[in-house]
């Protein structure tokens, strides 16, 4: 087919209705082919478009494109959609549902935020330790991949600080590059300051090999030292693999990551605050509230989300 598509560009995750990482929202979306819809999103150019079609098992079909592939799940473009549908009126505060490539996920509206689920975490640290096995303290399934043995991991570990201009002095210490899931793998990285978060010198190549042999979304280094006192830690984003070489809010990382301030730094639960976007060039203050699901000690799920901006629409030739 052929004519133009309208695109919504909402700002996700926006903090006092300012920054936010924007997203692209095509409403009507079961006429697209997939082709299409990567025409689409490469010509939007953003980190991300949703796209929203009819679902016989939840309220909406969601399928997310990057600008050079299809990805399971978006945080941002999610929050981004049903701010927009709430918006619209064609959805009302309360619960409501998503159908992902992935299987259902429940949405919250709450006010004016909107928030989706994520799983139970699984944890893959990756030490400089030769001797490591793997394990993780805190609440996981012992879902270590076990293609790397000590002298591999060890390796992995000095390429990832490589990759980022980061030595192991540079990290929180005690604590090592972890790979967390709760729906899609993030490598965290913690960082003990935010200067050195500041100075990261980002080597997309080697971030792209490493997230490609991992099967990562991409990096999301982080520090407990946030610009705001309330906010539980300030983080980056790098997804080279995925066409992003810096982005400005991630609540698919934002979700992983409070499971590991959780689980492994005693952060205090269930709900924590992330930054994110203030050390971008330009800077796009973001901010992501996560709720943690703690049932005697163990994080069961969450829920990760916040406010949004509808910015404008634009017309993409097909």
């Amino acid at each position: 087919m052929t004519g133009s598509v309208k695109v919504h560009i909402v700002h996700a995750f926006t903090h006092n209705n300012a920054g936010g990482n924007p997203a692209g929202v095509v409403l009507d979306a079961d006429q697209y082919t997939a082709e299409q819809k990567l025409h689409i999103a490469k010509a939007v150019g953003l980190s991300e478009t949703a796209f929203v079609s009819r679902s016989d098992s939840a309220v909406f079909k969601l399928e997310f494109f990057t600008p050079n592939r299809q990805i399971a799940h978006c945080g941002h473009a999610t929050v981004a959609t049903f701010s927009l549908l709430r918006a619209l009126d064609m959805v009302g505060e309360g619960l409501s549902s998503k159908e992902t490539i992935d299987g259902n996920r429940d949405i919250l509206i709450k006010a004016d935020m909107a928030f989706m689920q994520q799983k139970a975490p699984r944890f893959q640290p990756i030490s400089a330790d030769d001797h490591h096995d793997g394990n993780h303290d805190g609440n996981h399934d012992g879902n270590h991949d076990g293609n790397h043995d000590g002298n591999q991991c060890a390796a992995v570990y000095n390429r990832i600080l490589k990759s980022m201009g980061l030595s192991t002095q540079d990290l929180i210490p005690g604590q090592v590059p972890t790979i967390v899931n709760t729906g899609n793998s993030f490598l965290l990285i913690p960082i003990n300051s935010r200067d050195h978060l500041a100075q990261i010198q980002a080597k997309q190549a080697e971030i792209n090999a490493i997230s490609e042999e991992f099967d990562l979304i991409g990096f999301y280094p982080f520090t407990l030292e946030a610009q705001d006192t309330g906010h539980a830690a300030s983080t980056r984003m790098f997804a080279p693999r995925y066409g992003i070489d810096e982005e400005a809010a991630t609540g698919m990382a934002a979700g992983p990551l409070a499971c590991l301030l959780y689980s492994a730094l005693q952060q205090a639960g269930p709900s924590l605050q992330i930054e994110q976007g203030y050390l971008m060039h330009p800077a796009s203050p973001s901010l992501i509230h996560v709720d943690l699901d703690i049932r005697q000690g163990e994080i069961h799920s969450l829920m990760a989300g916040g406010r949004a901006r509808v910015e404008k629409t634009l017309n993409i030739d097909l």
